[in-house]
């Protein structure tokens, strides 16, 4: 059965809903991007092995990784505190994240590849050159790469990435203007229309990164899927909700773990499989959005299979 590995962050979140200034509740939860995407490979039905770093503090939310479904015999345990990050959310959902990247920047090797791993998912909650260690050898096993570059690193580190070895890019409309910024892709953009600029400006990068699929998530506006096959962005609506925005928090998240698991189910590797994986992450993404937290907001697969049958809850 194909298997995903995971380089990337666990943390303990500290969650703060209500006011900038005073909270109305304080809450500790699993998260850290690398965390939260296994969590979504996991439920989403795919095979997914965790590989970073925890301090003897941390044994607590690797334990929640693993009872999520994940494999994280290749979590390491160092002397330094396990990750922090206090999420502030206000009422509308939105989110303000500060991190303390602890554990998460403790050096690793990487351990013995499973033989039936066929992906590799990498954020940027871990040290870069770990990150392109990883990718090196993704890329001499012939193993598929996903990148999601948040936080985004800084100019110089774009403009000296490997993106040559990427086979999947995923940002988020600022992100995606960053990275035209720092690897000197000029894009006129408008400001009346937000997904006609990223449009643009996903184009202009796809131009720069050709052998590379391009993914730009736009919130609410959805999804803009550029695939290195076609010469054209596919934007895909969001998902429509049944209730109010709760967290935003782990909605990026879940969508690329999503993505990946049915990336890894697929047979045939079209644009049509292609665009009907990145509809069922953008459902799993939106119910993920009706519910607090980070990797405990995260759909079930069945709870999402339901949802775009329409089936009621």
């Amino acid at each position: 059965m194909p298997r995903c590995l995971v380089r990337g962050s666990i943390i303990k979140d500290f969650v703060r809903p209500g006011q900038t200034i005073s909270s109305t509740e304080l809450v500790k939860r699993l998260g850290g991007k690398g965390a939260n995407q296994s969590v979504a490979i996991a439920r989403a039905g795919g095979v997914v092995d965790f590989v970073g770093a925890i301090g003897s503090d941390g044994v607590g939310v690797r334990d929640d990784l693993k009872n999520a479904g994940v494999n994280v015999d290749q979590t390491r345990l160092v002397e330094e505190s396990t990750g922090r990050a206090i999420i502030q959310v206000n009422a509308a959902g939105e989110n303000s994240i500060i991190l303390f990247k602890g554990a998460n920047y403790a050096s690793i090797t990487p351990p013995p590849i499973h033989p039936d791993t066929t992906y590799m998912v990498f954020q940027n909650e871990v040290p870069l050159a770990s990150t392109i260690e990883f990718l090196t050898l993704a890329t001499a096993s012939n193993i598929a790469t996903v990148f999601n570059p948040s936080p985004m690193p800084t100019p110089d580190e774009l403009r000296s990435f490997p993106f040559d070895k990427l086979t999947w890019l995923v940002v988020n409309e600022g992100e995606v203007s960053e990275l035209c910024e720092a690897l000197d892709v000029a894009v006129k953009t408008e400001g009346r229309d937000l997904v006609e600029d990223a449009r643009k400006l996903v184009l202009g990068l796809a131009g720069r990164l050709p052998s590379t699929n391009i993914i730009c998530t736009l919130g609410a506006d959805g999804v803009l899927a550029k695939f290195r096959v076609s010469d054209d962005c596919v934007h895909l609506p969001a998902a429509k909700l049944q209730g109010p925005p709760l967290d935003t928090t782990g909605a990026g998240d879940c969508f690329t773990g999503y993505m990946v698991a049915g990336l890894m189910q697929l047979e045939e590797h079209g644009a049509s499989e292609h665009i009907a994986v990145l509809q069922r992450a953008i459902q799993a993404a939106g119910m993920c959005v009706e519910r607090a937290g980070a990797a405990s907001s995260i759909p079930l697969s069945a709870e999402v299979e339901s949802r775009l049958r329409g089936v009621p809850e």
